[in-house]
């Protein structure tokens, strides 16, 4: 069967994008770390995007509300698309690019975090969203396309992935989605096995006060 070159091509092409994106590993590794600290603290992810930029949001609340690899706690996490009555009743009232915006406003507290997906950089619901957010104290990640966009300046930190295709750029979003999820598992088993040894030092130190005590009665 003959593999036309459009089709390796895309292959060739997802590859060499994701030899570069390497090089951002710390990056999802420190929003896991961040994500794990305000979820588990009892914030909350909020989560937007278009098209297939909202599925890939969609995937990474999944993840967080579900489980990734291990069985572990639920965490609250919203992708604000998928409440299609909210979205299209806030599009007809106050037009589209409210339809991100209100729902941060209604659902963000200060300390939480908003993630929004772009390939372009340009979408106007998610500016506004971005917008909304810093407003209300909400820290705001973006992952984009290629380099400088609107979103990335109007974020707090950003990711952008160096490809030519929208469909590339999407599958090396849902690769970062997969290492932010992986270093938020890891920082929460850090934080668990840190809170059983400071517990287990804890209890020993109890132990130990409790025989001095005993000994100076005995005495």
């Amino acid at each position: 069967m003959t593999v036309h070159p459009p089709v390796v091509g895309h292959c060739d092409e997802l590859q060499v994008a994701l030899g570069a994106f390497r090089a951002s590993a710390h990056v999802t590794q420190r929003w896991g770390d961040r994500l794990a600290a305000v979820l588990g603290g009892g914030g909350r992810l909020l989560a937007a995007g278009n098209g297939g930029s909202a599925a890939q949001a969609q995937h990474l609340t999944a993840e967080l509300v579900g489980r990734y690899r291990d069985d572990r706690p639920p965490f609250s996490a919203i992708a604000l698309h998928a409440d299609t009555s909210s979205t299209t009743a806030i599009a007809n009232d106050y037009g589209v690019d409210e339809v991100f915006a209100r729902q941060v406003r209604a659902h963000g507290r200060k300390g939480d975090v908003l993630m929004l997906l772009s390939t372009s950089g340009a979408s106007a619901n998610l500016l506004s969203a971005a917008d909304a957010a810093r407003a209300a104290g909400v820290r705001v990640w973006a992952l984009t396309g290629r380099a400088p966009n609107p979103l990335m300046a109007g974020s707090d930190e950003s990711l952008c992935v160096e490809a030519p295709s929208t469909a590339t750029v999407q599958e090396i979003h849902l690769v970062a989605v997969h290492m932010i999820c992986a270093a938020f598992d890891a920082a929460l088993e850090r934080g668990e096995r840190g809170g059983r040894a400071a517990g287990s030092a804890a209890g020993a130190g109890r132990a130990a006060g409790a025989g001095r005590a005993a000994q100076r009665k005995r005495r």
